[in-house]
């Protein structure tokens, strides 16, 4: 290349070749220029077909840049929680590589889990690391739709059920992976809450609802986050569909808030040339095909944003300002990823990678009982531990729809647990119950028979100084899994039966629910501890091990309610067009009650409240302080409190503010989340940490006057471990 360059120079010098220097050094490719005026003058050479070929799909995965330009194609893979093995260029078969296996970092509810925002960069930091040594410029995640309903298919993909906890996990993920020169894609803007007739069902919901609950974590990812892409959703919003919705993507992304990246539609998300023209959409991906299975051979240049929009745009019906600014946008993203000389190279599957992984699935798992210290389990006592349930050696990274992986490790629970507790203690397995193979969009039978299976498991447990049940949902489809929804809040494949007979004959059964859902527990009396475990990754049975032997103490936090029976959830309060609608329009009734503000507000007592979790030690929170009594809209309450490890164990807790609006003008929930923080202390250690609550934040949407509307007078903070566990109150006054 230095010897072309030089030859050039020569040529040029000696006058044989003319050339002006806009064509030798164009401003596009001079990084000492800003992005816009590098963008500009790309633009500027681009042909109206060249510009109209960055705003659709050339292959399954991939955009074609603009070769005449030396301008790369702009490369996809699925997300949130690993790098997807490569595909064929247009088909749905994977392309058989053999140096595509990635980490598979735990389901984005284990992170939540965790109440920890340090480690949401460290996350988002070593997955944009595999997407960049995969040579990817965008990764399609994280997600951020609401918790509404524990039956939505997709849940494992989210941040659990409030805006302000999904708001403030989503921003560092975002900064990690675009650090590592990759962009973070959001998703799925907006409403997406159910898989069930996800293509086409029409949303209705309140704008107080919208701004409240729905649309925080995309803001914040959009202005404090800076997130490069967002992917619009399946369904359809007040009857135009998300991917090209006037009011979602033009007005509040771009207009509101401001927006200048990409956006970029679902797979098989378009549907008119027109909308998609004129409502926002930049990039059109995965049209005639439902975004997993059904293709066609039609060619891209059929898409809605292909030949039509061109043609369009000569025929005088689009207009170029169109064209431009969606151009503009794409380029922008290339400059920003493809386009970067100082991007960093990135690394795979490391042992690095392996330990943010473990990291993060230690510290999201989630004690929900112990009711008689079994655990941590007492290793020097245990000769004889007994593992039953499928989930125990199931691979947790297969099935599930796009978030599915080719992982290089997957550490089973059984393995991890023969990894912890060594030669000297037997370990038996039984598999205890079955499901079928993961295959999309079909339920396959298992090909045991249920009733041996359990059988088998019972007598053995008879014998067992303990039994470790390892089970839960899987990825199957109907279970948690993308394009449906699950059918039931109960546990699949007998498992309750197996469950209770296990409980008669042993006393002692510590059940490890793999699951990235609420599930009823009907014999939740029967058993001494319960473990909500996730969808853990790479590291899972390690991770499960580390916190069973109590080599880490468990700290992670519930990011969801669990509910005692379906119908105790708001979304399945108000009939079936709330839940889950009439096939064509649904109706948000539950309105701005979702989750533990439908619970507390409604006086329903919940099978385990937002927030909870417990810890082989014990915390004591002491009295908390505040600067003044009275505040302004422009103020920031700052409430210091301080924690005590009173038990034995080094351990972390998690301080949660809730905040509560005494006398308002419209309903408002009983309390709302406002402010958290993750403490690690040592046993016998004390410390005070500072928590910081922007008064504007208590703000609520008002639809009288299309704006938010902080009212006068008295507020109250209530400072607990979770929703339900509140020691101390503290009032203020509010001018």
């Amino acid at each position: 290349m230095i010897k072309k360059v030089f030859l050039l120079f020569v040529l040029i010098t000696l006058g044989i070749v003319t050339i002006s220097a806009q064509k030798l050094f164009p401003i596009y490719l001079d990084e000492s220029k800003s992005i816009d005026e590098r963008v500009a003058n790309a633009l500027s050479l681009m042909t109206v077909d060249e510009k109209v070929a960055l705003c659709h799909a050339q292959s399954k995965f991939s955009v074609k840049g603009v070769a005449r330009l030396g301008i790369p194609e702009l490369w996809m893979s699925d997300g949130p929680h690993g790098v997807r093995a490569e595909f064929e260029w247009n088909t749905w078969q994977y392309a058989g590589w053999t140096n595509d296996s990635c980490t598979a970092f735990p389901a984005l509810t284990c992170l939540a889990a965790t109440f920890n925002p340090s480690l949401s960069y460290i996350y988002g930091k070593a997955i944009g690391e595999e997407a960049r040594y995969r040579k990817k410029d965008v990764l399609l995640g994280p997600g951020v739709n609401i918790y509404r309903t524990p039956l939505n298919g997709r849940n494992f993909e989210y941040l659990g059920e409030d805006p302000y906890l999904a708001s403030k996990m989503s921003v560092p993920y975002i900064w990690g992976v675009q650090e590592s020169g990759v962009a973070a894609c959001l998703k799925h803007f907006a409403l997406n809450n159910q898989e069930k007739w996800r293509s086409h069902i029409d949303v209705e919901v309140s704008d107080r609802a919208l701004y409240e609950i729905y649309l925080p974590a995309f803001k914040s990812a959009v202005i404090e986050g800076k997130v490069e892409s967002i992917m619009g959703s399946y369904n359809k919003f007040r009857g135009q569909h998300c991917c090209h919705n006037e009011l979602l993507l033009n007005k509040i992304l771009k207009t509101d808030w401001q927006f200048d990246g990409v956006v970029i539609s679902d797979w098989g998300g378009t549907h008119d040339s027109f909308e998609a023209v004129n409502y926002g959409l930049d990039i059109e991906m995965g049209t005639h095909t439902n975004g997993l299975t059904s293709d066609t051979n039609s060619p891209y240049n059929t898409f809605y944003l292909a030949d039509p929009f061109l043609e369009g745009i000569k025929s005088g019906k689009y207009s170029m300002k169109l064209l431009d600014d969606k151009a503009t946008r794409v380029l922008k993203l290339l400059f920003r990823t493809a386009l970067q000389s100082k991007r960093p190279l990135g690394s795979l599957a490391t042992a690095e990678h392996a330990a943010v992984s473990r990291k993060i699935a230690e510290e999201g798992i989630v004690l929900l009982k112990n009711s008689t210290d079994i655990l941590p389990l007492k290793t020097n006592s245990l000769k004889n531990i007994l593992v039953v349930g499928e989930n125990a050696t199931r691979m947790m990274t297969k099935g599930g729809g796009s978030s599915e992986l080719k992982v290089k490790l997957e550490v089973s629970p059984l393995q991890g647990l023969k990894n912890a507790m060594g030669a000297d203690v037997k370990i038996t397995y039984a598999m205890g119950y079955a499901s079928g193979p993961s295959m999309y969009g079909k339920v396959v039978p298992p090909k045991f028979n249920t009733d041996s299976l359990r059988k088998a498991a019972v007598e053995l447990a008879k014998q067992a100084d303990v039994v470790i049940y390892v089970g839960g949902l899987n990825k199957n489809y109907l279970q948690d899994c993308e394009d449906g929804d699950r059918l039931q809040l109960e546990l699949p494949f007998d498992q309750n039966l197996l469950l209770n007979q296990l409980a008669e004959v042993n006393p002692k059964v510590v059940v490890v629910l793999l699951s990235g859902n609420a599930v009823a527990m009907p014999w939740l009396n029967k058993v001494p501890a319960v473990v909500q475990a996730w969808y853990l990754g790479s590291e899972a049975g390690n991770a499960i091990a580390s916190v069973l032997t109590g080599t880490v103490n468990p700290s992670g936090k519930l990011p969801f309610t669990f509910p005692v029976k379906l119908s105790d959830c708001g979304a399945h309060s108000f009939g079936e067009l709330s839940y889950p609608g009439d096939s064509i329009k649904q109706v948000y009734s539950d309105d701005i009650l979702v989750g533990y503000r439908w619970y507390d507000t409604k006086k329903i007592t919940p099978l385990f409240p937002f927030g909870y979790g417990l810890s082989y030690t014990s915390f004591k929170l002491g009295k908390a302080t505040i600067q003044k009594s009275s505040f302004t809209l422009a103020d920031t309450a700052i409430v210091t409190v301080p924690l005590a490890n009173i038990g034995l164990l080094n351990g972390k807790e998690v301080i949660q503010i809730y905040v509560t609006d005494s006398k308002a003008s419209v309903q408002r929930p009983l309390k709302e989340l406002k402010g958290f923080a993750k403490m690690n202390l040592k046993a016998g250690e004390s410390k005070t940490v500072e928590i910081k609550l922007p008064v504007a934040d208590w703000a609520f949407y008002d639809e009288k006057i299309g704006n938010w509307n902080l009212e006068a007078g008295k507020f109250i903070l209530s400072i607990g471990t979770s929703s339900r566990d509140i020691s101390q109150k503290i009032e203020v006054a509010v001018k």
